[in-house]
């Protein structure tokens, strides 16, 4: 009875065949994904990329091992909710081997949550406690420095993060200094070495003006340090303006939420650190022209005030001021000699009328037109002749002169008496 014999095995007393890589990689493949067409798998998502292409690529993972996984376009594009990394998922799915890798993945044809995963359910628990005490308040945010002096990064001395970092800074900028203070950024004592770190550049002097906190991206458990909760204390109670640059765009840890600005790669802190120095000193040159512009068009309305002020009249004839004051003085004199002689003219007038009336009313023009006053010793004018009787001494004035006499006969009309005589 003939037995199959394995490719991989020799028939007794024959030489075992040798494989190329691609035959073996072949059996695997072939047996693997025969053994297992279609398998339910529960655990954590981890790495996940969700690229324009559509397809899902991530990794499932639990306490003691983990496996990738792809989901392609026309699965993922039909899912009901939304995969995040930490979220715990059950996936149905077959196995195949990635013959150029030598690698095996998990395809995805159903996927289903089962809940948030225990890392996942941590930091939600932690940010709603550091929340609560305020550490992520916008208002508490500081702005940056326009033009900082010196820049201290927290970081791996030797990851692809502070490369790039300083890549981009000698690209834009050459006006700072940048001091590593270097720290492990993932696993076991991280999270103090990066706190302690923190905490030793707010001491430095002169203090730096910004602080950078930056690694390169991983999956959720590579990055956890940078959301411990010493890491993100000692960046909110930081006195040097912050930059969280953590992982990618896709990876948001507590220290983003605590620090006043997030970058999302380490790329973009620099670019956030410093300015451009071509932009500068383009905007350097648009201040030299308009300064230049506007200095010359002062100088230009000032020339044009300075040779309107000379062709004024009192700077070509400098007397003929004098000359018209003068001029209007006189002419000032002349009208003020007018008016007091028309004044006076007008007075005299006055005081000739004001006299006529008085001479009309004088008794002695009267007496000028051949009439008398006549009045008793005690000067009381006579009006009747029963004012006095004979004997009596009167005054008698004429226009020239007075009589002093003695009543000899009194004659009154009113009385029609008999004329009284001197006995």
């Amino acid at each position: 009875m003939d037995v199959d014999v394995p490719p991989w095995e020799a028939a007794a007393g024959e030489q075992p065949p040798v494989l190329t890589v691609a035959q073996l990689t072949s059996l695997i493949k072939g047996t693997l994904e025969m053994a297992f067409p279609s398998v339910w798998v529960s655990g954590e998502i981890s790495n996940l990329a969700q690229p324009r292409s559509g397809h899902v690529y991530l990794t499932l993972k639990d306490d003691a091992a983990q496996i990738r996984a792809v989901m392609w376009k026309t699965t993922a594009a039909k899912l009901p909710f939304d995969l995040e990394d930490g979220q715990q998922v059950i996936c149905r799915g077959d196995l195949e081997v990635y013959a150029p890798r030598g690698s095996y993945q998990l395809v995805i044809r159903q996927i289903e949550p089962q809940g948030v995963g225990a890392l996942q359910l941590a930091l939600q628990k932690l940010q709603q406690k550091l929340a609560a005490e305020g550490l992520f308040d916008p208002d508490l945010k500081r702005p940056l420095p326009r033009f900082p002096r010196r820049i201290v990064v927290v970081t791996s001395p030797t990851g692809a993060a502070i490369r790039d970092f300083l890549e981009v800074m000698r690209r834009r900028w050459r006006g700072a200094d940048v001091l590593v203070i270097p720290t492990r950024v993932q696993g076991a004592g991280a999270a103090a070495e990066i706190a302690a770190a923190i905490k030793k550049a707010a001491k430095l002097k002169p203090r730096p003006d910004v602080l950078v906190a930056t690694r390169g991206g991983g999956s959720i458990e590579d990055l956890w340090c940078f959301s411990e909760e010493p890491v993100v204390r000692a960046i909110a109670e930081c006195q040097i303006p912050v930059i969280s640059a953590v992982g990618h765009e896709i990876d948001v840890t507590l220290s983003d939420l605590a620090a006043d600005v997030r970058a999302l790669t380490p790329s973009e802190a620099a670019e956030l650190c410093v300015p451009s120095q071509s932009e500068v000193s383009e905007a350097l040159d648009g201040y030299r022209l308009r300064l230049v512009q506007a200095l010359k068009q002062r100088a230009l309305l000032a020339r044009r005030r300075l040779d309107a002020l000379a062709e004024r009249r009192a700077f070509i004839k400098p007397f003929s001021v004098v000359h018209d004051a003068q001029r209007l003085l006189d002419g000032w004199d002349e009208r003020l000699s007018a008016a007091v002689k028309r004044q006076l003219q007008v007075s005299q007038q006055r005081v000739r009328e004001a006299t006529a009336r008085l001479e009309s009313l004088s008794p002695l023009a009267v007496l000028a037109r051949g009439y008398s006053v006549t009045r008793t010793t005690k000067r009381a004018v006579l009006r009747s002749a029963d004012e006095v009787e004979v004997g009596d001494k009167i005054e008698t004035i004429l226009p020239a002169g007075r009589l002093i006499s003695r009543v000899e006969e009194v004659q009154s009309e009113s009385t029609k008496q008999a004329p009284k005589r001197n006995k």
